[in-house]
């Protein structure tokens, strides 16, 4: 039996511990948040629950971590939260056996797991043991992409083994001017390469979601990541298989719907915002775009249409022109596979003039990367939806979602070109003897590339091979799209 000065005393190290968990760390003068303020600031509230908050690492030091389990907006999400506190954030042996449980009880129940990174690295008095921890926490990150959701913050630095994690992860949120990855921090690449250069420029947010493409957003503050990642969360379900979050169906922007049918230019070097054309086909609600500043000749966010959540790949002709390249193939190939591992609809909005032509291009591989996509539109047996809203050109055509891969419905919009090559460069290679005989021949190109349209590009050509299945008015573009979608999620009335 437990005396009174006794029972006094364990509640005393009790309360100490339990204090321990919020205390403050504030690198470089800028306030943060403790680890599980953060943790409390991602989920609904009152809902944290934190698995063994009195795990040591020895010393009577924390673990490392804040790890638990929460909801947002009503569903269960699993949390793991660096804790800077103690020896910087940085991974030990303990520290890592409390993740590696919270990750495991993610894959086996079936939640998201949602990374609050702020670590120096692998701790070095544990040597191998927190080397042997690290690797694994990156075999459950694998394990875990075939089953959960799993999102990183990036709240402070990560370097070395702490940046291998996020990495493993699908999605990257990082804070501007607070979070960054390196493998290598400014003072090792000094001494090992004599370059100077700061955190930030090493692997600031800036580097990464725009440069690099290893993180997917880039956020002002820490309030900022926690709604973007409840947002993400609001438009996944909760593990592969898991039933979809279905919303009430909201119409779309009434102006934007007015303003379709002239949206697009009938020449197609003529650039629009393909932002307006979505507006005015998906659901008038909240949208997430992920990689906005990376590729941005492609677009590649979550939406809704007619209250279901969609992944929705689209050209943006305002960069350009919408081509294809290999970084925004690449881009769209990872959102593409995502979207089909865990069953959410792809529509495919097209207006891609081809795959960006060059010596720089053929030396970053796009050949490869191009053939990512086509593989990621295969192997995705989500519903597939597709329409091209103006032209679509030889080897880009196919890689958009194009029938020949696997979409469940594709139209055309009735002024749209589907072709090998654009009419100019059709003539161009075609006509070339001739053109060069002709006494006028910019008129001989254009009355050439007419006949090519025509006769070869126009949308109802495909469609009598079947290949399209119908060519459409842009204002019917939302109801077929949502028609369609009932169709094959067998929310059908018919």
């Amino acid at each position: 039996m437990v005396s009174a000065p006794d029972q006094a005393d364990h509640r005393s190290t009790l309360t100490q511990r339990r204090q321990d968990r919020f205390a403050r760390v504030e690198p470089k003068g800028k306030r943060v948040f403790t680890a599980r303020e953060r943790a409390e600031m991602l989920v609904d509230d009152g809902s944290f629950v934190e698995m063994t908050p009195l795990r040591t690492a020895g010393g009577g030091a924390g673990s490392g971590v804040v790890a638990g389990w929460g909801t947002t907006d009503g569903h269960a999400v699993v949390v793991v939260s660096h804790d800077a506190a103690v020896a910087s954030g940085a991974i030990g042996a303990v520290m890592a056996d409390a993740i590696m449980k919270a990750q495991r009880f993610a894959i086996d129940k079936g939640y998201p797991i949602v990374y609050i990174n702020d670590s120096g690295g692998a701790r070095i008095h544990d040597g191998i043991f927190a080397l042997h921890g690290c690797g694994g926490i990156f075999a459950n990150n694998i394990e875990a992409q075939q089953r959960i959701p799993q999102i990183s913050l990036i709240i402070g630095p990560c370097a070395g083994a702490a940046a291998y994690s996020p990495a493993l992860t699908d999605w990257t949120i990082m804070v501007k001017e607070q979070g960054q990855m390196f493998l290598t921090g400014p003072e090792i690449v000094k001494a090992a390469t004599g370059e100077d250069a700061t955190a930030e420029e090493i692997g600031g947010s800036a580097l990464h979601t725009k440069v690099s493409g290893v993180a997917h957003l880039e956020v002002d503050s820490e309030e900022e990541a926690f709604h973007a990642t409840r947002l993400l969360l609001s438009f996944l379900p909760t593990h592969k298989g898991g039933p979809q979050k279905r919303h009430s169906s909201v119409p779309a922007n009434p102006g934007a719907v007015e303003r379709l049918p002239g949206l697009v230019p009938d020449k197609s070097s003529v650039v629009f915002d393909m932002n307006a054309l979505l507006d005015g086909v998906l659901d008038n609600g909240a949208r997430l775009e992920l990689m906005p500043t990376h590729a941005p000749s492609i677009l590649t966010l979550f939406g809704r249409l007619d209250g279901h959540a969609v992944g929705i790949l689209a050209n943006q002709p305002n960069a350009r022109g919408g081509i294809l390249d290999a970084k925004a193939s690449v881009k769209a190939a990872r959102f593409v596979e995502f979207c089909g591992r865990f069953d959410l609809p792809v529509l495919t909005f097209v207006d891609v003039p081809g795959f960006l032509p060059g010596t720089v291009e053929e030396g970053r591989g796009v050949i490869t990367h191009g053939a990512k996509l086509l593989k990621a539109y295969v192997e995705t047996k989500s519903p597939k939806l597709t329409v091209v809203v103006r032209k679509a050109y030889g080897g880009a055509y196919i890689a958009m979602g194009s029938a020949s891969l696997g979409a469940d419905v594709n139209w055309a919009w009735s002024g749209s070109e589907i072709a090998v090559m654009g009419p100019g460069g059709a003539v161009a290679l075609l006509h070339r003897r001739a053109l060069k005989a002709a006494e006028e021949p910019a008129k001989l190109r254009d009355e050439l590339a007419a006949v090519y349209r025509e006769e070869v590009a126009r949308p109802y050509i495909a469609a009598e091979a079947g290949i399209v299945d119908d060519v459409i008015l842009p204002e019917e573009t939302r109801d077929r799209m949502a028609a369609a979608l009932r169709m094959l999620t067998h929310e059908s009335s018919l």
